[in-house]
């Protein structure tokens, strides 16, 4: 899905203060939008959209009915009418101060934001943004004076990004409309997607490559080892021929996949049955064919570790043919590996 900011504008912004109900910290709600200035407008969008990822698309959902969700009904009626925006941001500003039960979870600043002007496929549409903002940090200030310069402090948030938000896009209305979302994960992680959004993934291409890899690292790591006997070079193997497979490839088979991946076909079976249970426990939506991903496989590569520690001394990067490194054991008991290769670089 295209989406671009670049023709996007703040029409309405409030913010709320919303703290921690287990820890019975107040919420305070503003009665009035507030107003800024055309240069702050700017830096607000920067500080708003520039950490959305596009690749990642969600939609609200509910397991009965769509109208249930509350932030989803409440997010329908402020397109139908700017004029509810402020009572319906104390609202979703009570909505979260309900789902702030989780004691690590930070009070902060709940932004609502309405925004036009943004493209998303070929139309040009509204979007509502609820953002909170957690990490409160310390700045410098240098004020030029007459005679020099007053050096002090003040505590704001930096500008590289929100701490969790999500960008409603006023499209696909029937099925849940269209969501960006911003979620620096911690041990709070569900509580912004699951307990306050009700939010699920758009099985898209990112969608769909993210979770396989993410499926296909557990398999290896944790039910592999527990059904054959495996030594660590086997499991690097086996996750760098996966990974390499998707960078390798335009699009997704998944016999294909096996085949070139796990070639013998107990594991295959294996892998069959752990695929069909990881994927109904996890409500996966699974396919045998899909186009790949790059930006889903650029993510998934930094997890898939290829590094063998050898006590606190050796770390050895394998990112390929592991019939190059054998492992031994002297007439003395020390452990070893043995490394070929054709040149050093």
């Amino acid at each position: 899905m295209n989406i671009d900011f670049s023709e996007a504008s703040l029409k309405r912004l409030i913010t709320h203060h919303i703290g921690n109900k287990q820890r019975e910290e107040n919420i305070s709600l503003t009665q009035d939008e507030i107003q800024v200035s055309d240069d702050t407008k700017e830096h607000l969008l920067s500080y708003f959209l520039v950490p959305m990822k596009k690749d990642e698309v969600y939609s609200f959902t509910h397991a009965v009915d769509i109208k249930q969700n509350d932030i989803y009904t409440l997010v329908e009626e402020i397109f139908s009418n700017e004029e509810v925006f402020v009572e319906h941001s104390h609202n979703i500003g009570k909505l979260l101060y309900e789902a702030t039960t989780h004691p690590k979870v930070n009070e902060g600043e709940l932004n609502v934001v309405l925004m036009s002007n943004v493209v998303v496929g070929d139309e040009m549409v509204s979007a509502i943004g609820i953002y909170k903002s957690e990490n409160n940090v310390p700045f410098i200030k240098m004020d030029r004076v007459v005679d020099g310069f007053n050096v002090n402090h003040d505590f704001g948030f930096e500008m590289k990004g929100v701490d969790k938000g999500c960008l409603i896009f006023d499209v696909e209305e029937g099925d849940g409309y269209r969501c960006l979302v911003i979620d620096k994960k911690s041990i709070d992680a569900h509580y912004w997607v699951d307990d306050f959004l009700k939010i699920k993934p758009i099985g898209n291409e990112f969608y769909m490559t993210n979770n396989f890899l993410s499926m296909t690292k557990e398999f290896v790591t944790e039910q592999l080892p527990e059904e054959y006997e495996m030594n660590k070079t086997d499991k690097i193997d086996l996750l760098n021929k996966s990974v390499g497979y998707f960078k390798e490839k335009d699009s997704f088979d998944n016999n294909e996949f096996m085949s070139e991946v796990f070639v013998d076909e107990e594991i295959i079976d294996s892998f069959k049955n752990f695929k069909s249970s990881y994927n109904a426990e996890f409500e996966i939506e699974s396919k045998d064919s899909f186009s790949i991903s790059a930006q889903a496989v650029k993510k998934q590569a930094r997890v898939f570790k290829s590094v063998l520690k050898l006590d606190k001394n050796f770390h050895v990067y394998i990112h390929g043919d592991k019939s190059l490194i054998e492992k031994g054991t002297e007439s003395d008991g020390r452990k070893f590996y043995k490394i070929y290769y054709s040149e050093e670089n």
